[in-house]
Formats: C-alpha cells, sequence, structure tokens
C-alpha cells in the first residue's frame, strides 16, 4: 500500500511539475497590423515567431495577422496600440517620425554602410535607447525587423560618385530629409506617389527613383531604367510594436515569450529579405541594367558631402540621439 501510495505520490508530482510549464499562459489572440502583404517576409517572420510562440506558450499565444492595411494604415493602427484598443503593429520607423521625433534618425542619409552595421547599431546598446523613447510614448518595441536599404535607379548615366547625381530628376517620398538628401547631392528631388513612378519613369517625366532591389524588381522598373547603382542611402528597420497598456497587463513569462520569439521571427525575417534582395539584383542584371556600387571611399566621401543634412535635421530628431549613432558607428568602424 505504502509503494503504491509513493508512486501515486510520484506521478502527482510529476504532474504537478509539467503542469505550470504553461500556467502562466492566457489563452491570448494577439492582433498584428502590417500596411505590406503576407507574401513579404514579413510573413516568414509572422510563420516563425509564431511557431516560437506555440513552443514556448504550449499553443496559448496566438498571432493573427491581417495584411495589405486591413486595419488601417500604420500611423492610424500605432495610435491603437497607444489607446490600448489593439495588441501589435509591423512598421517602417518613417510613418511614425511625428510621435516620437527621435526616428528621424533613421531616415538620415548614407548612415549604414551595410546590414552588419545596422543590426549592430539596432540590436545593441543604441536599439534599446530608442525603445525607451518608444516605451514612453505608449509602445514597446519587441524587435527590430527589416525592410531594407534603398538603392538608386536611372535612365541616365552610371552613378558612382557623388556628383553624378548632378541635375537628375529623382522621385523621393515626401520626406523632407530625402528632399534635402537628393538637393544636396545637385539632383532634382521631385516627390511623388509611388503608383504614379512607373509611368514617369517611361515618359522621361523623372530620371530616377530610389527603392529596395525588391521593389525596383517587384515594380518592374528595370523595364524603363538603364542604371542601378548600390547606393545603400538609406535603411529603414521594421518595427514590431506592442501596445505596452495590453503588454503590461500580461504576465512575466508572457512578456518573456513575446520578446524571445519576436526576436526569432526577426532573423528569419532578415534572412529571407537578403536571400530575396539578392535575387531580385541578379533579375535586374539579367534585365541587361548597368549595375554599379559606390567604393568603400566613395561612401566615406559622399557620408561627408552629406552631413549638412544631419546638421539641420539635428535638432528636430534630437542632438543626443544624432550624436549618439554616430558615436556608435565610429567605434563599429574602427
Amino acid at each position: 500500500m505504502r509503494k503504491l501510495l509513493l508512486a501515486t505520490t510520484a506521478i502527482a508530482f510529476g504532474y504537478s511539475v509539467a503542469a505550470p510549464a504553461f500556467a502562466e499562459f492566457n489563452d491570448r489572440n494577439i492582433r498584428v497590423s502590417n500596411g505590406i502583404n503576407e507574401d513579404h517576409p514579413v510573413g516568414n517572420g509572422i510563420k516563425a515567431m509564431q511557431a516560437c510562440l506555440d513552443q514556448k506558450s504550449g499553443g496559448k499565444l496566438k498571432l493573427t495577422a491581417f495584411w495589405g492595411g486591413a486595419l488601417g494604415g500604420d500611423l492610424q493602427a500605432t495610435q491603437a496600440l497607444r489607446s490600448g484598443v489593439q495588441e501589435a503593429v509591423v512598421t517602417s520607423s518613417s510613418p511614425l517620425v511625428g510621435i516620437i521625433p527621435a526616428l528621424g534618425v533613421f531616415d538620415l542619409p548614407f548612415l549604414f554602410a551595410n546590414a552588419q552595421e545596422a543590426y549592430t547599431v539596432l540590436d545593441g546598446d543604441f536599439g534599446d535607447m530608442m525603445n525607451e523613447k518608444l516605451e514612453a510614448a505608449g509602445l514597446v518595441n519587441l524587435a527590430y525587423w527589416e525592410n531594407g536599404f534603398r538603392n538608386l535607379s536611372n535612365s541616365v548615366r552610371p552613378v558612382t560618385k557623388w556628383e553624378d547625381f548632378e541635375g537628375m530628376k529623382v522621385r523621393v517620398m515626401q520626406n523632407n530629409i530625402f528632399l534635402d538628401t537628393f538637393q544636396n547631392l545637385g539632383a532634382n528631388a521631385t516627390p511623388m506617389a509611388f503608383g504614379e513612378v512607373f509611368s514617369a519613369l517611361e515618359t522621361k517625366a523623372i530620371d530616377a527613383q530610389e527603392n529596395p532591389y525588391v521593389t525596383i524588381d517587384t515594380s518592374k522598373f528595370f523595364e524603363v531604367q538603364k542604371y542601378v547603382t548600390e547606393t545603400n542611402h538609406a535603411y529603414t528597420p521594421f518595427l514590431f510594436l506592442f501596445s505596452k497598456p495590453i503588454f503590461d497587463s500580461y504576465t512575466p513569462e508572457e512578456q518573456a515569450a513575446l520578446r524571445e520569439c519576436a526576436v526569432v521571427g526577426r532573423d528569419e525575417e532578415r534572412k529571407v529579405i537578403q536571400d530575396l534582395n539578392k535575387k531580385s539584383l541578379e533579375k535586374i542584371k539579367e534585365a541587361g541594367l548597368e549595375v554599379n556600387t559606390l567604393s568603400a571611399e566613395e561612401q566615406a566621401r559622399i557620408r561627408e558631402k552629406s552631413m549638412v543634412v544631419y546638421e539641420k535635421h539635428k535638432a528636430e530628431i534630437g542632438a543626443e540621439v544624432v550624436d549618439a549613432i554616430l558615436a556608435k558607428l565610429e567605434e563599429i568602424r574602427k
């Protein structure tokens, strides 16, 4: 009888040890808003993040992604997070500058020379500092995902140095830093809705545009352009933002799982977007475009030329933010 009691107690103890593994997790449906479509690498990141959450929460934490701005634009969705009426959004930094001016630092030209520099900065102390600013605005950034580098295509000439921009009519987003960047290089910066760009390039109303390789590929800009230069003039991160009021209501175990799994999703999303960029670049080359890169010396030269743009926008971004990122980059490049 005593043996039976001991065996029963041991089994019960085994269950009691196993049970709390998911005891601190509640059934939650986490709505994630996106402005992009499901076939974007963010979709791969969401799947990887969900697989991680399934493992950690026993299937209790569920992500429900809404694609193509189904829950509103990125800014609208972000405001819903701050109000505590929606859980999460994956958004680029640019639309949020009106809420957190410091995010304008990521619009500064020729900031990062390559993706690894960006990852080192975003995933380190500087990224943590920016996350504190986001939390003060009612937003928890779980991880920095990737939108990627923007590059130049044009129909006029190869661009291998900043003087080659002279007189070139370049379509840019309606963003003051982008406008100042290209005007400073001698180009005629022309704001234009994205949907108008292809026909404007085709009719030579504009000479050039700037976007990631994937966009140049999928929008078929290579059909109406002759040259592409890997300028890497702007790197835009995606932020996986969570509503702070909602996040604060979650258990510590749920919060930890979301943070850890957002990093798993980040790594997958970055890998997929890098692979996709390589494939898009190959398609652009196969279409017959001449592809150029800026040498390391020219990158340094064009960055120096662009420092006037940094100075002009330093106050609105925050001098401490601009100085901090430049100091970090100088440390990395030593």
